[in-house]
């Protein structure tokens, strides 16, 4: 049988329909929470959007994306935290603190000694809160993740990257950012 990926730990054929590869990864992330969602949609031929959307209730909170300066901005207040930034040919991961915001032409840029980051803020189309296992050692991450109009990961702000769980003073943080720019229901 031909499938997507070695590490599937849900095996479906290469050429299955959509949804059925949508169920597999759904199970496939029920047997191993702490999964990658890049990684989950690559193995079963999936935008990153689409194994957001199988993720429990309780780990994802949608977010208003037309607030996308206001929250970038107060990521800020966190001091240092890591960022993914990714597409189809790397990942460049940094760990550092937002901060001096401009805008040039069509860019939103974070220009601080850490971070250096120019954002095409009209490609932006959801963004989410998302407390999950990590992929290293399955502690508890929190993170806000953005994601452009291909469904695909634009970046993510890892307020805690695993190790330990997250301080009182963190989550707090956190759920305050997720809090503030929850969609309302």
């Amino acid at each position: 049988m031909a499938t997507l990926g070695t590490r599937q730990r849900v095996e479906i054929e290469l050429d299955a329909p959509r949804p059925r590869r949508i169920d597999a990864a759904r199970r496939s992330y029920e047997l191993d929470r702490s999964q990658m969602t890049s990684v989950l949609a690559r193995q079963y031929g999936l935008r990153e959007i689409e194994v957001i959307n199988i993720l429990p209730n309780d780990q994802v909170t949608p977010l208003d994306v037309s607030q996308w300066e206001a929250i970038i901005r107060s990521f800020e207040s966190l001091e240092n935290v890591h960022v993914v930034f990714a597409n189809a040919s790397g990942v460049l991961e940094a760990f550092g603190q937002f901060g001096n915001f401009s805008r040039t032409g069509p860019y939103f840029n974070v220009q601080t000694k850490s971070i250096d980051m120019h954002l095409l803020p009209d490609t932006l189309a959801h963004v989410f809160a998302i407390e999950k296992p990590g992929h290293m050692d399955s502690q508890s991450t929190l993170s806000f993740q953005f994601y452009n109009t291909d469904g695909e990961a634009a970046f993510k702000v890892f307020v805690t990257f695993g190790g330990s769980d997250p301080k009182p003073k963190r989550r707090a943080q956190w759920e305050a950012i997720r809090d503030r720019f929850a969609l309302a229901e």
